[in-house]
């Protein structure tokens, strides 16, 4: 709790500029359970400085001095684990046994995949008789969101470093308790003033701010396509470096020869993980025509065997969502679905039996989806499943392809000679092919409205660096 209302500048927990106070509320409960401080141009301003004079020394490390800060940075992140997690189920919802085997596992990971990268990766090679150099980039603005919070706080600040850059890290103000954890962490793990900074605040107030300041070199966000626009509006006047991980509304083709009922039930539970508050989520099932109503029956039952309730629980599987928005937000897109005629095969309006406080959704299914409808296009970013038929391979590929984002797709096959091809054809980031396990070291980012930029290892260490050409170096 000391934190709670402070930020971290310089190496310090400071009160803010101009005291301001915003409440956390605990979605399960709809109740507050404690405040943070919102920051303003003034904090951000402190802490900029803080970094910028920092850059100077910090960008001249070496890689042993950087890969000896991360490695102390894990020990203490792994000995506050708990921490993380409790924090993370707390201010966003999330089950107690999701927030430790994935949320704040994903911290961890990130964090060992950062320091293997750091190991081998090559800042320098001659070409001909030029020595071509990568650099750090500078003073660089991170701006996370609230549904992945230590994932994305690491993705971002871990790579800075290991560049040999400097940050001034803006967690969401919704679900902002674990990135004051991960500031302690990083205070105890010694890192050198100025180098991390942290402000807390709103988008306007602060994460604009943070775009649209001079002394600030590059930015990278995570969150809505819509927000995304406005931070590369605000960072175009200073022609600054922006990477972007936004929307997605991502397809999962179900190819005629998949094994088919654990491809289905495989994709409700790869939809509904973290409550469905996941950008890349595989929120758009696309199966064969002949066996649309086959698909329905084993995504009604996967669907209903999912466990809603108290996030404190350890049976618990589906959590409430973050936020009275996001409840509110859902509801209608569920409401949508149902008036413009797709069929509600599980789920529905209002909270699940039982629960009767709490942001909580009903695992939701529609079938007999098609690509013109609302819940085939937006975003929903809560345990709602749009399915979708498909005539033959090429009419799976323009339905998934169909869309504005591309940050994900899915393809589910026997064959994966035949599952390499269709793969070929999707235009997205990433692909999936036979749900496999999460690979920390492929790169992740998006196609079109999803973003730009690439995140992951030795992926996300190449968005922090500057590129420098010595010609003539040979002599």
């Amino acid at each position: 709790m000391s934190n709670h209302l402070k930020f971290y500048i310089d190496g310090e927990w400071v009160a803010p500029v101009k005291p301001a106070t915003l409440d956390v509320i605990d979605p399960s409960t709809e109740e507050a359970y404690t405040a943070i401080s919102l920051g303003s141009k003034a904090d951000v301003d402190k802490a900029v400085a803080a970094a910028r004079a920092a850059f100077a020394s910090f960008s001249q490390t070496t890689r042993e001095q950087r890969l000896a800060l991360l490695n102390k940075v894990l020990e203490i992140y792994n000995r506050r684990y708990e921490d993380v997690a409790q924090a993370i189920s707390l201010e966003m919802g999330a089950p107690i046994t999701w927030a430790r085997e994935a949320q704040a596992a994903a911290g961890q990971v990130h964090l060992e995949s950062t320091i293997k990268a750091l190991e081998e990766y090559e800042f320098s090679h001659q070409r001909g008789g030029t020595m071509v150099v990568k650099e750090p980039i500078g003073v660089c603005a991170l701006i996370t969101p609230w549904n992945w919070p230590l994932n994305q706080i690491v993705c971002k600040v871990a790579p800075a470093i290991a560049a040999g850059c400097t940050v001034v890290l803006k967690p969401s103000e919704i679900a902002p308790i674990s990135g004051i954890v991960f500031a302690e962490i990083m205070h105890e793990a010694g890192v050198p003033k100025g180098v991390f900074n942290m402000v807390n605040g709103n988008g306007p107030d602060v994460g604009q701010v943070m775009a649209e300041h001079p002394d600030v070199d590059m930015v990278s966000f995570t969150g809505s396509t819509r927000a995304g626009v406005l931070v590369a509006k605000a960072a175009a006047d200073t022609v600054k470096r922006v990477a972007q991980e936004l929307g997605g509304k991502s397809a999962n083709i179900i190819m005629p020869d998949a094994d088919f009922a654990n491809a289905v039930r495989d994709g409700v539970n790869a939809c509904f993980g973290n409550t469905g508050q996941s950008c890349d989520a595989p929120t758009r099932m696309l199966v064969p025509a002949s066996r649309h109503d086959e698909a329905l029956e084993v995504a009604k039952a996967a669907a209903e065997a999912h466990r809603t309730g108290d996030p404190r629980s350890t049976e618990t599987q589906l959590g409430p969502v973050v936020s009275q928005l996001q409840y509110d937000k859902i509801q209608g897109l569920i409401e949508k679905g149902m008036a413009e005629g797709a069929k509600l095969v599980t789920g529905g309006l209002g909270r699940p039996e039982g629960l009767n406080r709490g942001y909580y959704i009903r695992p939701t299914v529609f079938g007999h989806v098609t690509p013109d409808m609302t819940i085939a296009r937006e975003e929903i970013f809560g345990p709602v499943l749009s399915v979708i038929s498909y005539q033959d391979e090429d009419d799976a590929v323009r339905i998934a392809n169909d869309t504005v984002y591309g940050l994900a797709a899915y393809i589910q096959s026997q064959n994966i000679d035949n599952a390499r091809r269709v793969a070929s054809k999707m235009r997205a980031g990433s692909v999936y092919l036979n749900y496999p396990a999460w690979d920390t070291h492929a790169p992740f980012g998006g196609y079109k409205q999803s973003g730009n930029g690439r995140e992951y290892a030795d992926w996300g260490i190449h968005d922090f660096l500057e590129i420098k050409g010595i010609v003539g170096y040979a002599g």
